[in-house]
């Protein structure tokens, strides 16, 4: 029975890091870049820093 307990560790472990990962690349996913944006719409074109 230890060595099931074991492989159980080792699950959680991987589904904890995985969820991590994937959150971490959410967050980068949804973060907007920095630096300069331009725009170009029916109001004309539109440059903003950031």
């Amino acid at each position: 029975m230890p060595g099931n307990r074991n492989v159980l560790y080792l699950i959680i472990g991987a589904l904890i890091v995985a969820v991590g990962v994937l959150g971490y690349n959410l967050y980068q996913t949804k973060k907007e870049p920095e630096g300069l944006q331009i725009n170009v719409g029916p109001d004309g074109l539109k440059i903003k820093t950031k």
